[in-house]
């Protein structure tokens, strides 16, 4: 895939001259975190970085990764309803993971109390990368499923826009018609309503678990919006608020501050250094509740990496989704290398593999929020100390994606304007409302690409190396 925008990253001069407009069009737009100084306060903001202009993506992988989201949803919801697998699963994961195990101890405790919830809802959004494929076609292949905290479906919906008056101030009317309008928030916001509606209490609120220093709350506010819109009334709150003003009723229901909770939603607890003692005793009070939770500890789980190596093996796909052959086709297509590193023959053999070509495999710990994956020589130092070792079992081993680079333009607040070679990822946002075994909504609701210069291996956004973007459909 060639640029087509070669002879605009030429002009220096331009470029700045564009920079400077694009800049203030997304700070108009709303395109806005908080600063790392201040990162819990709005008094002064900053914009999201994001890329000069929208970068090409082909039509047919755009159009694949949005049909093939419905089939995730299906995919991640029967995991999260099957505790076999997820044991089986997971197994020498816990062992190994004490963060996987903490969270597996809640729902083991959560199953044997039983289930108090009814309503289910999966906000999610599946990675990918363009393989580029020995012939130079490129293939969509997923970089993973994040079924907790999946973010930037509210910035997502602000920068077309953007890019949109990038290419009008440069005559380009027409490439600014092809830029696809996108507003992910609205269909997370219809997701979390619909479990709101189906909870069935019309004074419960939504209580939205904050991180202290946020600095992409905009995010989270677009979506808040988009339910005040419905009127329902979202509150934040910590983990630790949780812990301190909020209880269970006899019959489990959840209150906090005496104000019943209808759902959960989850924009912190992926990460280790998110939970206390005290946080852990709150998260598990969230799941013995029959609020909704956005995710539900088993589709967090469902989440892990390990998961996803496990859904690659052979017939694991059949065995969850049967008597559904197109679905599971569509799913395979999409799924990378991915090999098991437990103790025995075959993470023996994955560990050899990738020693003997590292620039091959990514190695990947059981972790979300980017910035944990091993490449190169970390890699293979990593596994030279884990390859004896039973730790090697809480990660898991995948093919590296290459994809073509191209060139663009990252806009930071403070960095000079420059040309970049880069990658892409795309992320597609799904939205399933389960109640009891009935799935009342299944759908995509819009969709995210991160751009970053090739240099950086690892990172999304929020971890400060990839930028906002726009696919631009070729």
């Amino acid at each position: 895939m060639a640029t087509s925008w070669g002879s605009l990253l030429q002009d220096e001069q331009q470029l700045e001259e564009l920079a400077r407009q694009a800049v203030d069009r997304a700070l108009a737009e709303g395109v806005l975190l908080r600063t790392t100084q201040e990162p819990s306060s709005s008094d002064v903001v900053n914009y999201a970085p994001f890329t000069l202009f929208p970068s090409l993506v082909p039509s047919a992988l755009l159009e694949q990764a949005y049909a093939v989201q419905m089939d995730f949803n299906l995919l991640v919801d029967a995991v999260s309803q099957n505790p076999a697998f997820l044991e089986q699963t997971l197994s020498s994961t816990i062992k190994m993971d004490n963060f996987t195990a903490r969270l597996f101890d809640i729902y083991k405790q959560v199953l044997e109390e039983g289930i108090a919830q009814t309503v289910f809802l999966g906000l999610n959004r599946s990675d990918y990368m363009f393989q580029c494929s020995a012939d130079g076609s490129p293939a969509l292949k997923q970089i993973e499923i994040n079924t907790i905290s999946a973010s930037f479906g509210g910035l997502a919906s602000r920068t077309p826009a953007v890019h949109q008056h990038v290419l009008n101030v440069l005559s380009k009317t027409k490439e600014a018609a092809k830029i696809l309008s996108n507003n992910p928030s609205k269909g997370l916001a219809l997701g979390i309503a619909k479990a709101w509606e189906l909870y069935g209490s019309a004074n419960a609120q939504v209580l939205l678990i904050a991180q202290e220093k946020e600095r992409n709350i905009f995010d989270q506010r677009a979506i808040e919006n988009e339910l005040l819109a419905k009127n329902i009334h979202l509150i934040r709150r910590r983990f630790e608020d949780v812990s301190e003003k909020g209880s269970l009723d006899q019959d489990r229901r959840l209150f906090m501050d005496g104000q019943e909770i209808a759902v959960v939603y989850f924009r912190d607890g992926y990460m280790p250094s998110q939970y206390s003692t005290q946080n852990w005793k709150a998260r598990l009070l969230l799941e013995r509740s029959c609020a909704v939770k956005c995710p539900d500890i088993a589709t967090q789980l469902a989440g892990t990496k390990k998961v996803q190596q496990e859904l690659s093996r052979a017939g694991v796909l059949e065995m969850l989704l049967p008597g559904q052959p197109e679905a599971v086709a569509r799913l395979r297509a999409t799924f990378a290398g991915l090999y098991s590193l437990d103790m025995g023959e075959e993470g023996d053999q994955a560990i050899t593999e990738a020693l003997a070509a590292p620039s091959r495999f990514v190695l990947k710990p059981q972790r979300e929020g980017g910035g944990n994956n091993l490449y190169g020589e970390e890699m293979v130092q990593a596994l030279e100390q884990l390859k004896d070792h039973e730790e090697r079992a809480s990660y898991i081993l995948m093919e590296k994606i290459e994809p073509e680079p191209f060139e663009n333009c990252l806009l930071r607040p403070g960095s000079p304007v420059r040309v970049d070679q880069c990658i892409s990822e795309l992320g597609i946002f799904g939205v399933y409302v389960r109640q009891g075994k009935t799935l009342v909504m299944n759908k995509h609701v819009g969709h995210l690409l991160r751009t970053k210069a090739i240099k950086h291996a690892d990172g999304g956004v929020a971890a400060g190396v990839a930028v906002l973007d726009n696919p631009y459909p070729v």
